[in-house]
Parts: structure tokens; C-alpha cells; sequence
């Protein structure tokens, strides 16, 4: 699937410096590419090649220095208070700590999107609530630990937590930084099966910020590879065979694949 006009997400010539490091090369450096509807995309590459901040600038929680960030043709820097919220509620984020209220069960922490909701100008009746939260942890495999609270379950099953928290609300948009880091093989599975099912059944376009080519290789219909805040390569996952990409790719490459 390739990026087209009914692209959820576009940046053109992005670049996002720090103030803090005003010297150092940009966290992001004339970045342009589009995520089209009903796509999952990967953004892959080391440490510090500016994944993350490219999804902070998509959840509005950043603004760029220079470049445009669309996102459901919406210009998310431009945007007001108001007209921002709105659009975030239909985003959905999962950041690479979950974050859950340990004082609450898994069912008030997935409710609590709701919960904000309500109090604002999207009413949401109680009955309602409850029935798309428990929904939601149907989806995700966990209507068994409804009453659980965060301390009782495995690393897996809080990132899935984390995950039905963010798909609650049926966003168009799910970004999702490192979901499968300290997970094993098992976990990491029942994680990405997620995504691909919030792909494919409830339609939402996902974008998946990722250090490992396995993750992309499993699930992503196309990706980007980041480098020093730069975009060094996009290529379609199913069609490439990883033969013409930066040597980093090979070396990740060779170790997960032996």
C-alpha cells in the first residue's frame, strides 16, 4: 500500500530543533513523507535518529521550527486549544512507558478516555461506557483481568492494557512508540497481533516507532528508516529485499535473522 491523497498523516520538510541544544544537529532535518488511510507504518532506526520526536510532533505535543504536519489535513501546529483536543481525541498514543494509575483496575484505567470525555463536550452515558470498555478488552484478550490492577499482570498484558486505553475512543490514528521493547516473543506477538487487528477491524491507520526490523518486517506495509534526525530511506516492507538499504539495516538484519 503506498501513501495516496486520502493520506491520515503528511509532513513536508519538517525540522525540529531543541532549544536546550542549539548547536547540536537538528532532532529532525527536512523530514517529508505521507501515511495513507488504512495503513501500518514503521519508523524505524537507532537511538537518537528522531522517531520519537516525530510522533510527538503528530500528537501535537511538539511543534516543528519550519515544515508543515498534517494530520487528517489538519495542520496540527496551527491548530487552538480546542480544535487540537478534538483532534487528539482521535488519536490514539501508547508511549514506550504505559503509564498506567496503579490505583485503578484495568477496566477504570482502559475507561478513563471516557471519563475525560464526558466531563468535556463528548457526553458519554455510563452504560455506554462500560459497554465499549469491555468491548475493547474483548479485542485485546483481556476481559479476564477486568478487575486486576496494573501490578498484577505481566509486562505483555500492561502493554495491551495500555493499547485498549488508546483504542477505546475508535481512533483514526494510533501511534504507538516502541510497544514490544522487554518483551519476549510470545508477548511481542500478542502485541503486534493487536495492532494488525486495529488495522483491519476497526480500521485505524497505525504508525509503529520501532528499533527492531522484526517488528517491521512482521506487520508494517511500509516504512521509514530515520538517521540523524534525517530520512534516509522509505521503501515498501513486502516488496524489498533489503539488499539496497544502509548498512545498519544488514547488521540488524544478520542478528535477528542469523
Amino acid at each position: 500500500m503506498t501513501a495516496t491523497d486520502t493520506a491520515v498523516v503528511r509532513l513536508v520538510e519538517v525540522t525540529k530543533r531543541y532549544a536546550e541544544h542549539p548547536d547540536e544537529p537538528p532532532a529532525l532535518d527536512g523530514i517529508t513523507l505521507e501515511v495513507g488511510a488504512g495503513e501500518v507504518f514503521g519508523v524505524i532506526g537507532e537511538s537518537g535518529a528522531g522517531k520519537s520526536t516525530l510522533l510527538r510532533l503528530l500528537a501535537g505535543l511538539e511543534k516543528p521550527d519550519s515544515g508543515s504536519v498534517a494530520v487528517r489535513d489538519l495542520p496540527v501546529p496551527a491548530l487552538g486549544r480546542r480544535a487540537l483536543r478534538e483532534l487528539r481525541r482521535g488519536i490514539g498514543v501508547v508511549f514506550q512507558s504505559v503509564d498506567l494509575l496503579s490505583n485503578r483496575t484495568v477496566r477504570q484505567n482502559v475507561a478513563l478516555p471516557l471519563q475525560l470525555a464526558r466531563r468535556r463536550d463528548a457526553p458519554t452515558s455510563r452504560a455506554e461506557e462500560r459497554h465499549r470498555v469491555d468491548e475493547i478488552l474483548e479485542f485485546v484478550g483481556l476481559s479476564h483481568r477486568a478487575d486486576h490492577f496494573p501490578a498484577q499482570l505481566s509486562g505483555g498484558e500492561q502493554q495491551r492494557v495500555g493499547l485498549a486505553r488508546a483504542l477505546v475512543t475508535r481512533p483514526a490514528l494510533l501511534l504507538c512508540d516502541e510497544p514490544t521493547s522487554s518483551l519476549d516473543t510470545t508477548t511481542t506477538s500478542e502485541v503486534l497481533r493487536v495492532l494488525v487487528n486495529a488495522r483491519d477491524r476497526l480500521g485505524t491507520t497505525v504508525v509503529v516507532i520501532t528499533h527492531d526490523l522484526d517488528v517491521v518486517k512482521a506487520i508494517c506495509d511500509r516504512a521509514a528508516f530515520l538517521e540523524r534526525g534525517t530520512l534516509r530511506e522509505l521503501f515498501e516492507v513486502a516488496k524489498s529485499d533489503y539488499r539496497s538499504l544502509p548498512t545498519y539495516y544488514e547488521q540488524v538484519r544478520q542478528e535477528l535473522m542469523g
